[in-house]
């Protein structure tokens, strides 16, 4: 998601009992917290903030269902409750319609926390997983079992073991009498970063995960949109245990602090440069990241297709929320031809969508800031205007544009458009399209259209990207059941649904064994023998059962 910042005064949701920038007065500022002068004050002004965030969540208070569950319902009484003023705020922050407004700031936020809500029980069981230590008495053939024959002459035990004989394959299969599983655990403190195109869901969203798996969590909103910053900063905490989660208000220089601190997972969307730097901050405490970076999309329009449906469906994810949308198709490729027959159906769709002047309709959104405008303004000297093209700076409106003689050197080939333009450019064929996209950084989604499902099956095998779509655009990243992020230079990880969930959440690996039997475990003490390294490796291997068949 590529976002660009200012720089606001810094402040931050104070938590009760604590003020901004104070450490507890037992820290040494050890861990990470921030290091202290000699009046106890830390030098680092949220030190304070994430150590006793960092104290709730090792006093165990966010692992129970219960707590999760009650935290969760609060967040949606929240959305549900500041509706009115979370719609308000985006059309103030980025002049965006009420009904994108209410679709992505709302309804996607809901589908997420409900989700958490209809799974969580399911989703924080523990796992149980194969134990392939000894299959005693099974998958031998005609062979006995090497360590049912080894009890059975034996070897180094007691008459007890001896006694047993011939009854131990069902008894003696090591790791079969323990209990192997995954525990769903919490990663602990956590940041979640949102940026500026989509203020609500694309930091609510990642907080619903963090609460459904157990974390405490600070978020910051973006500075740029300064209405919904407001909102979460003095309307969050009224909701959320102030003790678990904190709501930080703070520039680009401010966040630089803040990321010193060290916290046990960082979710960050936003530009690849703020990416960077975020990753190098995190690799100071080696915290693990989650980066939602965004990337030039391209949309193959092949020679088979609905011309009309094409037309309809691009222009739409091109434009909707004016362009500023991180999955938007950045750019057209296809035919010559089919561009002579995609530009009056383009034109069309744009009327039908936002009327002849597209300025004057409630339904098409602005650009939110002048710095963005500007750049974006630039980016028309490209190829040729063929459609729109309009602008006006102090109403922050560029009109829905299509480009056409695009030439892949062209500026706006060059970055990430985030606005209502749309250039085509002009390939042979689909295997023109594939080496355009493959020559490039890996995207954040990847859009075929075409009739013929051999060209769809080509663009996905011959492709890579975060997501995928065919025949239309932005729908896969409604899907809960659909893992949503980039790969390369438009990000690192995934999330929605059980995958935000799976994102907060360290698997641990965890064996509980019988402290009985005792005579099992001498195949593996010293002293070791050549017969012994057989018969455990014979035990413990896992055998390769042959091909597998993709269907």
């Amino acid at each position: 998601m590529e976002t660009s910042s200012v720089f606001p005064e810094p402040g931050m949701q104070q938590l009760p009992g604590s003020r901004a920038g104070n450490a507890p007065e037992d820290d040494d500022g050890g861990d990470g917290k921030g290091s202290m002068d000699g009046n106890g004050v830390s030098e680092n002004p949220y030190a304070g903030l994430v150590a006793l965030l960092r104290a709730a969540w090792l006093s165990g208070k966010t692992r129970p269902l219960e707590y999760r569950v009650a935290q969760l319902e609060a967040l949606g009484r929240f959305l549900e409750e500041k509706k009115q003023e979370i719609l308000e705020a985006a059309a103030l922050d980025v002049g965006k319609p009420p009904f994108e407004a209410e679709l992505t700031e709302i309804l996607l936020c809901k589908n997420e926390l409900h989700e958490a809500l209809n799974n969580l029980c399911q989703w924080m069981k523990d796992e149980p997983v194969e134990r392939n230590m000894v299959r005693a008495g099974r998958g031998w053939g005609k062979d006995p079992c090497p360590v049912q024959s080894w009890l059975g002459r034996g070897m180094g035990m007691g008459p007890a073991v001896k006694s047993w004989g011939p009854h131990v394959g069902g008894v003696l299969q090591a790791t079969r009498l323990d209990s192997a599983f995954i525990r769903k655990d919490p990663y602990g403190v956590v940041l979640i970063i949102g940026p500026w195109n989509c203020p609500v869901n694309l930091l609510l969203g990642p907080l619903v995960g963090a609460i459904a798996a157990g974390n405490c969590a600070v978020i910051k909103p973006s500075e740029m949109t300064k209405n919904t910053e407001k909102l979460m900063a003095e309307g969050l905490p009224s909701y959320l245990d102030r003790d678990c989660f904190a709501v930080v208000t703070a520039g680009v220089q401010e966040t630089s602090r803040l990321l010193e601190n060290k916290f046990d997972y960082i979710f960050f969307t936003g530009s690849p440069s703020m990416g960077r730097v975020v990753m190098a901050a995190a690799a100071q405490h080696l915290t693990p990241v989650t980066l939602e970076l965004g990337g030039k999309n391209p949309c193959y329009v092949s020679d088979t297709c609905d011309v009309r449906s094409v037309a309809r469906r691009v222009a739409w994810g091109r434009f909707f929320n004016a362009g500023q949308t991180c999955v938007a198709p950045d750019y057209v490729l296809c035919t010559l031809e089919m561009q002579e027959k995609l530009m009056p159906a383009l034109r069309e769709a744009i009327t039908e969508f936002y009327g002849s002047n597209p300025r004057e309709s409630p339904d098409f959104g602005r650009i939110m800031g002048q710095k963005e405008f500007q750049r974006i303004r630039a980016l028309l000297c490209s190829g040729r205007v063929a459609i729109g093209g309009q602008t006006d700076e102090k109403d922050l409106y560029i009109a829905p544009t299509v480009l056409v003689d695009v030439q892949p050197s062209d500026p706006i080939m060059q970055e990430v458009i985030l606005g209502p333009i749309l250039p085509i450019v002009a390939v042979a064929s689909v295997d023109e399209a594939i080496d355009f996209i493959n020559n490039r950084e890996r995207p954040l989604a990847v859009y075929v259209f075409s009739s013929d499902d051999k060209v769809v099956a080509q663009v996905l095998e011959r492709t890579s990207s975060g997501g995928f779509c065919s025949n239309d655009t932005l729908m896969h990243m409604i899907l809960t059941s659909l893992p949503f992020g980039g790969i390369g230079c438009s990000g690192l990880g995934k999330y929605h649904g059980k995958f935000t969930f799976d994102t907060f959440t360290h698997q641990r690996g965890c064996l509980h064994r019988n402290m009985g039997l005792e005579a099992l475990n001498a195949l593996r003490y010293p002293p070791y023998s050549k017969h012994r390294v057989g018969i455990v490796c014979a035990a413990s291997r896992v055998k390769h059962k042959g091909s597998c068949t993709l269907l």
